[in-house]
């Protein structure tokens, strides 16, 4: 399977599609999806399609316990980039907005926090969008962490954007379990996942594109406000 250069310097795909296909159960998916989920970069189209192969083929697993159990890892690794953005590079940040250098960038305690308040208020649709689109799923969760967002609301839409994501994946290999043999399964996961990534990028050109609107929009808006004063 084609990966990203990051995911092709930790391990070989095909090695570890067999070790799967041979080894798979509802830890595995749980632990690997935790790692997909988290600042390790690991793809999940490598889990949950042949995962739930498996269930449609062999019946050793069910769909619905992949998918739940997927998608309690994507939370877990989520979690686990949320709280070192807390804990580690929430303090980073601050420390570089009060230095000299950061003063020189235009960068202060204030619009750090301003920022801050602007991701809680408004980031629970992008941490929703985030877990749907390819590379970002795992990043989305640091600016979360950063802004110190409401854990609960951060729970909540990271795991409703990971149910999302799963069952997509999921359809798929329910798919291909009806449909194609296991010789050739890997093969077809490298095919359908091509679809699923121009998909996700069509999907973040879309956000950029409202991002950019609505910036415009809003410099408008206060520009005529202060004209008609």
């Amino acid at each position: 399977m084609e990966l990203s250069v990051p995911c092709a310097l930790f391990f070989d795909a095909k090695e570890f599609f067999d070790f799967f296909i041979e080894n798979a159960n509802y830890w595995y998916v749980f632990i690997f999806m935790i790692i997909e989920s988290s600042f390790i970069p690991f793809p999940s189209e490598l889990v949950i399609p042949p995962a739930v192969y498996l269930a449609v083929t062999q019946g050793n697993m069910s769909v619905v316990g992949v998918v739940a159990v997927a998608t309690l890892g994507a939370l877990g690794g989520a979690l686990v980039n949320y709280y070192l953005s807390v804990w580690i590079g929430r303090p980073i940040v601050y420390k570089f907005a009060n230095s000299r250098l950061g003063h020189l960038l235009l960068l202060n305690q204030a619009k750090v926090e301003r920022a801050e308040a602007y991701f809680d208020k408004h980031g629970a649709v992008s941490t929703f969008i985030g877990r749907l689109i390819p590379a970002v799923r795992q990043l989305i969760s640091i600016p979360a962490g950063l802004a110190r967002m409401n854990i609960w609301i951060f729970m909540a839409f990271t795991t409703l954007g990971a149910l999302v994501w799963n069952c997509i994946l999921a359809a798929l290999g329910y798919w291909l379990g009806k449909t194609v043999s296991l010789d050739v399964l890997q093969s077809k996961i490298e095919e359908y996942n091509e679809y699923l990534t121009y998909g996700g990028m069509a999907l973040l050109a879309i956000c950029v594109i409202y991002l950019v609107y609505r910036w415009f929009s809003h410099k408008h808006n206060t520009t005529d406000n202060i004209e008609l004063k």
